[in-house]
């Protein structure tokens, strides 16, 4: 089922298959979320719970049996359902099942909040430890945007843009099984807020920052200056994608955690980034998109 929210002439669309967005539009009607041609990628903003990335050989050891569960996690696969729904916001659920304990053997509550104001879009991230145990995860958003972000121009117009300069050593990853090598360099910034974007950037996958001095990161038009830009201060974590096969879209995906790394075994608690809840306890995380 499909949700519309709307504030002042922007609007938004959200699924309950995955609580993903699918829409984000500005107030001239221009669709800056990508649409899931899936000549290049089939999503649009998937929800990452409660892993970030692949697992190696898709496994996990969690109390001590094996597991399995897709890169990226079951949240985007399952059904939500809707908690609260105003003109303006929405709220969706998923509570773990039978289902869910088969490759997570945990009780939660993983609850999505999208909220429009002044045309920034609000994702919200509240995970909740449903059951008498530590609950371990990490999550994730991974929403795709439209490059060019108007009718006109090209990709290479676009530059990514931090708020601060960073200096930087974006870690590897494995094409074959989506490892990340922190031990080796795929992208490096040196004090730098600019990244002229262009699609070679990511014939590798994604370029992966951990903990920026930037709050914000934008792509945008160096002609117009046109283009998003993304809060992601609750995060330590960010990726940046886009396809291998030039795909006109960019990515922009704050995480708490990551993909398993070369050097990490296969325990779940040995995961880069991993959150622990106490029974009863819940933790939030969000990240805001504007349009420029």
């Amino acid at each position: 089922m499909r949700i519309m929210i709307q504030d002042g002439g922007f609007s938004a669309a959200v699924e309950t298959l995955g609580a993903e967005l699918v829409s984000f539009t500005g107030n001239d009607g221009f669709e800056h979320l990508w649409q899931g041609d899936k000549t290049y990628w089939g999503g649009h903003a998937p929800i990452l719970f409660p892993i970030v990335g692949a697992l190696r050989n898709g496994k996990v050891r969690i109390k001590g049996e094996w597991y399995e569960m897709g890169r990226h996690g079951f949240a985007r696969r399952r059904e939500f359902t809707v908690a609260e729904k105003t003109e303006n916001a929405v709220a969706l659920v998923l509570e773990s099942d039978a289902e869910t304990k088969k490759s997570y053997p945990f009780d939660f509550r993983l609850t999505v909040s999208y909220s429009l104001c002044g045309g920034a879009l609000t994702t919200r991230f509240l995970v909740e430890n449903t059951g008498d145990e530590m609950l371990p995860f990490t999550v994730g958003g991974h929403p795709g945007f439209n490059i060019p972000a108007e009718s006109d121009g090209v990709f290479e117009d676009y530059d990514i843009v931090f708020e601060k300069p960073e200096t930087q050593r974006c870690p590897e990853i494995d094409l074959a099984e989506c490892l990340i090598n922190f031990g080796k360099t795929n992208f490096e910034l040196e004090n730098e807020t600019t990244i002229p974007l262009r699609h070679e950037l990511f014939y590798h996958d994604a370029l992966v920052f951990q903990n920026a001095n930037s709050k914000t990161v934008a792509v945008k038009s160096r002609k117009s200056g046109r283009g998003i830009e993304m809060d992601f201060s609750e995060f330590p974590m960010l990726g940046i994608w886009s396809a291998v096969n030039d795909g006109p879209y960019v990515a922009l995906e704050p995480w708490t955690g990551c993909a398993t790394a070369v050097d990490e075994d296969d325990e779940f608690l040995s995961k880069r980034g991993m959150t622990l809840l106490a029974p009863g306890e819940a933790n939030a995380h969000a990240f805001t998109v504007k349009i420029l």
